[in-house]
């Protein structure tokens, strides 16, 4: 059985599919790695890498050969639909794809009758957490982002006493404590600053105190769904809870924000009018950018500078940190395919949950629909 990983070819995208160290986990599946020339060398993964153990490596002349021949093609970015159109029947992708951004490769890979998995709908349940890329993916841009308002803040971010004085803490206040926000708290805790955090779940509150944050309590209503997800909020109660978290806003020198929903354009939670009571100098850094963003103002891939503030929008996060997000992504890619890989042949079953949760396109049928 093959499996064959693209090139990613996105603007932007330095992550792969595969790293070396999971070939041969792969092989114990029975799956023959091909490797397109040059998928890794953004994430500092070399053909001869590959090649080394055992993968075989092809030139990009001749990658549509082995993606038409491949029974599994693993990708981070979704195949484009001239991709997906070489698919051969029963071929099997898996990739982050969406269901409204890439309807024109689900349709394709449905016209060729092959199934396409994506990482962006596997559920969360226990026995899928070694294959929840959303989460491996989360770790790495909660991390980045403490790091990103570390450097554009003019400030120091933890305390120091000095014999010309004592230089206070950098207040950091993080808005949504998933798997992202958490980490952000842990990594602007490690650099010294003083951390609090406000999320919608009454649950998470437990959570930013075990990482030595202080949770910020408003007098609102938990929006807890299924899943540990947030449910969606209505205006309301948006605009309120944007009237009481303005103080803590504006007595922050850096706000992190990381309120993304898959498939849906993200919640704003920091206005304008809030960013302007915030002092020169501070800083935003918002997660959810590309997907509309959390901050008014801000723009995928830019720093914009409004009133003294620094607003930076996030683009393709994980891919600025590609060594370790490759390799966390290929652990999720490798769970996956043990789960659905067996006697060497691979078959998604729509009776188990994680399939069923996961399939967009099962064997030519499309079995998901944007919301």
């Amino acid at each position: 059985m093959r499996l064959f990983v693209p090139r990613e070819i996105a603007q932007g995208e330095r992550r792969v599919a595969l790293v070396p160290d999971t070939v041969d986990k792969l092989a114990k599946f029975g799956l023959d790695v091909t490797v397109e020339s040059g998928a890794g060398l953004t994430a500092y993964a070399s053909d001869e890498d590959y090649s080394a153990v055992g993968a075989t490596v092809v030139p990009v002349e001749q990658a549509g050969q082995a993606l038409a021949e491949a029974d599994v093609v693993a990708s981070v970015r979704p195949l484009t639909p001239e991709q997906a159109g070489q698919l051969k029947a029963g071929a099997i992708c898996l990739s982050f794809l969406q269901l409204t951004a890439d309807r024109p490769t689900i349709e394709a890979v449905a016209a060729r009758g092959a199934t396409a998995l994506s990482f962006d709908l596997v559920p969360r349940i226990s026995r899928a957490q070694s294959m929840d890329a959303l989460t491996s993916q989360a770790l790495v841009t909660g991390y980045r982002a403490s790091l990103v308002a570390a450097e554009l803040l003019p400030k120091f971010f933890p305390l120091f006493m000095t014999a010309a004085g004592t230089i206070p803490p950098a207040r950091v206040l993080v808005l949504g404590a998933g798997v992202a926000g958490l980490q952000a708290i842990a990594t602007a805790k490690r650099l010294g600053a003083l951390v609090s955090a406000y999320d919608v779940r009454a649950a998470s509150a437990d959570e930013v105190k075990s990482m030595g944050a202080t949770f910020v309590t408003l007098e609102l209503e938990a929006l807890e769904a299924s899943g540990g997800y947030a449910r969606e909020m209505y205006e309301d109660r948006a605009a309120r809870q944007r009237e009481l978290l303005t103080p803590y806003i504006s007595g922050s020198d850096a706000v992190i924000t990381t309120a993304a929903v898959p498939g849906r354009r993200a919640p704003l939670l920091v206005t304008a009018e809030m960013v302007a009571t915030m002092s020169p100098g501070a800083v935003v850094v918002d997660l959810a950018a590309e997907s509309g963003g959390n901050v008014e103002g801000s723009a995928p891939g830019e720093t914009v500078t409004v009133g003294g503030v620094r607003i930076w929008g996030g683009r393709d996060v994980a891919s600025e940190m590609p060594v370790h997000a490759s390799r966390l992504y290929a652990m999720n890619v490798v769970a996956l395919l043990g789960l659905i890989t067996a006697d060497g042949e691979a078959v998604a079953d729509p009776a188990d949950e994680v399939v069923d949760g996961c399939a967009v396109v099962l064997n030519g049928e499309i079995r998901k629909e944007a919301p």
